[in-house]
This record gives structure tokens, sequence and C-alpha cells, in this order.
């Protein structure tokens, strides 16, 4: 076997140094390197995903949201979502607004489930926890007023 046909190993610096930023998993044939905006985007679309959650993320990331959609492009996936990823494992922090008549326990637990499930089966991490706040809950009539002086809500 030549030098260039012999797998390359991942030397123990390289994965140590990826730590909190990128999972790297070496195998007999190449390694496979995971970033954290991965799993960011994982569990966000996986929290979006349940019935009653109506938006991600506290009073000022909904804001910066709301910006980030008036510009070209997509909306952030990752809004209200942290994680510290390790070698093996991962932590996500999950912020969201849910839907007012919703149990808030029951959603938790849903969202808790669906998280582990998606992260787990997309990327072979063990997800240690998964902790929920809730900031806020949104009842109908807190939709956006259309801007008028008057507060009137506005009619779509």
């Amino acid at each position: 076997m030549t030098a260039a046909t012999q797998p390359r190993e991942v030397s123990s610096s390289v994965a140590a140094d990826r730590v909190g930023k990128d999972v790297e998993k070496a195998s007999g044939h190449g390694a496979t390197t995971i970033a954290d905006i991965v799993v960011s985007k994982i569990a966000g679309i996986a929290t979006r995903e349940i019935d009653g959650v109506y938006d991600l993320g506290g009073q000022a990331a909904r804001v910066v949201g709301k910006l980030r959609e008036t510009l070209p492009g997509s909306p952030s996936l990752t809004q209200g979502v942290s994680v510290e990823v390790g070698e093996r494992q991962a932590a996500v922090d999950i912020g969201i607004v849910a839907e007012y008549g919703i149990a808030i326990h029951d959603l938790a637990d849903g969202i808790r489930s669906n998280v582990i499930a998606a992260v787990e089966n997309m990327t072979g991490l063990e997800v240690t926890e998964v902790n929920i706040t809730v900031h806020d809950v949104h009842f109908d009539d807190d939709d956006v007023t259309d801007g008028s002086t008057t507060g009137e809500p506005r009619v779509v």
C-alpha cells in the first residue's frame, strides 16, 4: 500500500482544536466535520415543526429577526437557538414564544423529543440536554398593527 492509498489519521490535536466549534468524526475512510451552525439549524427547524410554537427567541432576537426578514434571503433558522457541541455530545438551549392555550409543559416535552430525535438522527451526536425558555405567550390579539397612529389592528 502506498502512502497515497493509506487512510489518513486525524490527529487528536486537530480534533481538540475543533471542540466547541466543529465536530470531527473520524472513520477508516475519512473524517466528517459538523459545524455548530448545522446543529443549531437542525434544532431550530425541529422546534418550529411543533404545533404551539409561535416564534423562537427572546424580544431582542425577534426584533432582529423581523429586521432580517425585510432583507433579501432566507430568515434565520438559528434565531433563539444556541448549542454547545463537544466531540460526541451536544447541549441545546432554545427560547420560544408559545401560542396561548397550549399546555406549556406538553409543548416543552414535544420540542425536546423532536429536537433530540432530529439532532441525533442527522448528526450521530448524543443530545445530553435540551433547555427550553418560554419568553412570552402569543395571543391572536397581539398581531402587528398596521402602523397607523390609532393602533387599530391591521385587517388582512
